[in-house]
C-alpha cells in the first residue's frame, strides 16, 4: 500500500485550535459526547425505522402507500446511519464504550458491517481524505471520475447524468459486493484489514444472515414476491442516494482539493494534517436546523473531520471557533450556505472532470515529494 505522511512536527495551527476548543468544553463545563437531544433523535429515529418496517412487512397497503413508505423507510435508515451509527462507531455518541459498541451495530441493520466501516470510514478516510490512491471514498472506478488524476474513459463525458442512478444502487452495491468483496480480499481498496478476530467473524455472518431473513425471506413470505422487490429497490434507492449525496458535498464539490499518490509510492504532504482536512473538507447549509437535525452534523464536515470524537451535537457552536481560528491563520474555510448550492457545485465538478483531458494517455497526476 501507499504511504503517505504530513508536516506535523512543526504543526502550529492545530495545537491552538485544539486549545480553543478544549476551552470552550471546559468552561462550560460539557461533555464531548452526545447529550439529550441526541437521545431523543435516537429514539425517535430507531421507534420510526421499527414502525416503518412492521406497517410494510405485516399491514397490507396499496401500491402506492407501499411504494411511499419504503422510500419513507431507506430515507429514515439513513437517518439512523448519519445520527446514531456514525457518532457510536466514531466513539463519540457515550462516554461509555459498550453504548458505542451497540449502537454501532445499527450500522448491521440497515446491512453494513461496523467493522469494515471503522477501517474505511475512521481510519483510511479521515486520515487521507481526498488522497487519491488511499482514500476509498473517492476509489477508482471505471464508471465515476472524481478527481483530474483518475483515468478518463469517454462515458465520463455523461457522468452527471447518469451519476444520480449510480447513487440509487450505493448502499445495494456496498451490501451485497463491496462488504463481502473486503471481507473475502481481507482488503480496503489499497489498505489490508487488521486481523479480524472470532467474534467479528461471527457478527459479520449473523448479521448477513439476519439481513437476509428480515429485509428479504420475511417480506416474500408475508407480501410476495413483486410487492417485496419493489419495496426493497425503492427503499435501497432512497437509502442509496441519501447516503451518497450527503457523503459527496462534503468532499467531491468545486471548493475542495485532492492529492494522489500511487500504489507503490511515498507522499510527503506539506500541510500539516488538520489544514489537509480543511482543504480537502466542506460544509454545508450551516444555518438549517433541519438538516443539521436529519444528517447528524455531516452538514460541518469540516469540524467532524478535526474532531471526530466529539458528538455532532455540538458542531454549530465549535464551527465558530474553527472559523476564527482559520480567519487567524490565514486558511480557507471552505462554507456552502446552502444544500441545494452544494449539489449544483458537486454536479458541476463531475460534469467537469467527464470533460476530455487534453492529454488522455497522461493521466494528470500532481509531482510527488519522494521520501528519502
Amino acid at each position: 500500500m501507499p504511504k503517505v505522511t504530513y508536516n506535523n512536527k512543526n504543526a502550529v495551527f492545530f495545537p491552538s485550535l485544539k486549545k480553543a476548543v478544549e476551552d470552550y468544553f471546559t468552561t462550560r463545563q460539557l461533555k464531548k459526547t452526545g447529550n439529550w437531544k441526541l437521545y431523543i433523535k435516537t429514539v425517535v429515529l430507531l421507534l420510526l425505522s421499527a414502525a416503518l418496517y412492521y406497517t410494510l412487512v405485516f399491514i397490507p397497503l396499496t401500491a402506492i402507500a407501499g411504494i411511499g413508505l419504503s422510500i419513507l423507510f431507506g430515507v429514515t435508515l439513513a437517518g439512523v446511519g448519519f445520527d446514531v451509527m456514525h457518532d457510536a462507531c466514531h466513539g463519540s455518541y457515550s462516554t461509555k464504550k459498550w453504548v458505542n459498541e451497540i449502537l454501532g451495530l445499527t450500522l448491521n441493520v440497515l446491512g453494513g458491517n461496523a467493522f469494515f466501516w471503522k477501517q474505511k470510514h475512521n481510519i483510511i478516510h479521515h486520515t487521507y481524505t481526498n488522497v487519491d490512491g488511499v482514500d476509498d471514498d473517492i476509489a477508482k472506478s471505471p464508471m465515476i471520475r472524481m478527481c483530474n488524476t483518475q483515468k478518463w474513459v469517454p462515458a465520463h463525458k455523461y457522468q452527471h447524468i447518469y451519476l444520480p442512478f449510480l447513487y440509487m444502487l450505493g448502499s445495494i452495491f456496498w451490501v451485497f459486493v463491496q462488504d463481502p468483496v473486503k471481507y473475502a480480499t481481507k482488503k480496503v481498496y489499497t489498505t489490508p484489514l487488521p486481523k479480524m478476530d472470532t467474534k467479528e467473524h461471527i457478527i459479520f455472518w449473523v448479521s448477513k444472515i439476519l439481513y437476509l431473513a428480515f429485509y428479504i425471506a420475511l417480506p416474500i413470505y408475508t407480501v410476495g414476491m413483486l410487492p417485496w422487490l419493489v419495496g426493497f429497490l425503492c427503499m435501497h434507492f432512497a437509502l442509496g442516494f441519501t447516503l451518497s449525496i450527503v457523503f459527496q458535498l462534503a468532499h467531491v464539490v468545486e471548493e475542495t482539493e485532492f492529492e494522489y499518490v500511487d500504489i507503490s509510492d511515498f507522499k510527503h504532504i506539506e500541510n500539516e494534517w488538520a489544514i489537509h482536512q480543511i482543504k480537502t473538507t466542506a460544509n454545508f447549509s450551516p444555518e438549517s436546523k433541519i438538516i443539521n437535525w436529519f444528517v447528524g452534523g455531516l452538514n460541518f464536515q469540516i469540524e467532524h473531520h478535526l474532531f471526530p470524537r466529539i458528538s455532532h451535537v455540538h458542531y454549530p457552536a465549535i464551527s465558530k471557533i474553527v472559523e476564527a481560528k482559520c480567519k487567524e491563520f490565514g486558511i480557507t474555510y471552505n462554507s456552502i450556505p446552502k444544500m441545494t448550492t452544494a449539489i449544483n457545485s458537486h454536479f458541476r465538478f463531475i460534469k467537469e472532470l467527464g470533460k476530455r483531458p487534453e492529454n488522455v494517455l497522461a493521466i494528470q497526476k500532481r509531482p510527488l515529494e519522494v521520501m528519502a
